[in-house]
C-alpha cells in the first residue's frame, strides 16, 4: 500500500478540528447510547477507541518508535480504561493535545514506524486526520447532530481510502501474487472539488514473499478519468468518503453504467478495513 496526497493539506490543524468536534459531541452523549455505524459499540466505547488510538500514535511519534520491534514498549505503557464518563475526557483530552503537539514539532519527512508503506510522521498526521473526521461522523449519527464534512479534507479522505486503505500495485518483488480483474473499471468522482480517480475491482491471491497466503478484495487504483470508462460513481468529497468507509452519506451518491463493474466495486467497499 502507497499513500499518495493530491494536495497536501494541514493535517495536523484538521487532526485538532476533528478531534474537538468529536468530543463536543459525545460530551454530553447518554454513555450507553449505540452507534449506529458500530452498532457493538456503545458511546463511550467510542470515546475510548479515539482516545487509545490517538494516544497509541502519540506514543509512536513521541518515543521515536521507527521499527516493528518498538511496539512491544508502546503496548506495555498502555494505561487501563477509566471507569467513567470524566475519566475518559480527561484522558481523551490529554491523547489528543499529545499527539497535535508532537505531529507538529517535527518535519513531515521525519521517519516513524507506520503500518503503511509510508513510515513518516507526514503520513502519521494525515491517517489521524481522516480517523478523527470518520469518528467525528460515528459520534455525530449517534446523538442526531450530524453537520457538513470538510470538503477537501474529504476529498483526501476519498484517495486514502482508495489508494492506501483497498488500492493494490503490481510488485515485482511479490512474484508469487495474482490480481484478476473482478469486473470492469469505474470512474469515481468528487463532483465539488472535481477530483476523480479510475477504480478496477480486484481479487488479489497467492503466495507472499514471507510465504503467507494472501486472498482479499482489493483495487487498481488510477489518478483521474480513464478514457472511454463510461460506468461512475459520483457524489460530493463528504459522500463519497462516508460510503467508503460503510457510513450513510448525507447526499445522493449517483451510480450509472455496468451494473456488474459497480456490484464488483461494492464487494471491494463493503469489506472490512482494521
Amino acid at each position: 500500500m502507497t499513500s499518495r496526497v493530491p494536495t497536501p493539506l494541514p493535517f495536523a490543524d484538521h487532526l485538532e478540528r476533528e478531534s474537538a468536534r468529536f468530543r463536543t459531541v459525545l460530551a454530553d452523549a447518554d454513555p450507553a447510547a449505540r452507534v449506529p455505524t458500530c452498532p457493538d459499540w456503545s458511546a463511550d466505547d467510542l470515546l475510548w477507541h479515539l482516545a487509545e488510538v490517538q494516544w497509541f500514535w502519540g506514543e509512536i511519534v513521541e518515543q521515536g518508535v521507527t521499527e516493528r520491534g518498538g511496539l512491544a514498549a508502546v503496548e506495555a505503557a498502555r494505561v487501563a480504561r477509566p471507569a467513567d464518563r470524566e475519566g475518559l475526557l480527561a484522558f481523551f483530552d490529554h491523547a489528543t493535545a499529545r499527539l497535535r503537539r508532537v505531529l507538529s514539532q517535527l518535519p513531515a519527512d521525519t521517519e516513524r514506524w507506520m503500518w503503511a508503506d509510508d513510515h513518516t510522521v507526514g503520513y502519521i498526521a494525515r491517517r489521524q486526520a481522516h480517523e478523527a473526521l470518520v469518528h467525528r461522523l460515528d459520534a455525530e449519527l449517534t446523538t442526531g447532530q450530524r453537520t457538513p464534512l470538510d470538503p477537501c479534507l474529504s476529498a483526501d479522505g476519498v484517495d486514502e481510502a482508495l489508494v492506501v486503505m483497498r488500492g493494490h500495485e503490481d510488485d515485482p518483488a511479490e512474484p508469487g501474487l495474482a490480481a484478476d480483474p473482478l469486473g470492469g473499471a469505474v470512474v469515481v468522482s468528487a463532483v465539488d472539488t472535481m477530483h476523480t480517480w479510475t477504480v478496477t475491482p480486484l481479487r488479489v491471491h497467492g503466495t507472499e514473499s514471507d510465504g503467507d497466503e494472501l486472498d482479499v478484495l482489493a483495487l487498481d487504483v488510477a489518478q483521474g478519468a480513464r478514457p472511454g470508462v463510461t460506468t461512475e460513481v459520483c457524489g460530493t468529497a463528504a459522500d463519497l468518503d462516508a460510503w467508503l468507509w460503510n457510513r450513510p452519506p448525507a447526499g445522493e451518491v449517483t451510480r450509472v453504467g455496468d451494473a456488474d463493474a459497480l456490484a464488483a466495486v461494492d464487494r471491494v467497499v463493503s469489506r472490512a478495513v482494521d
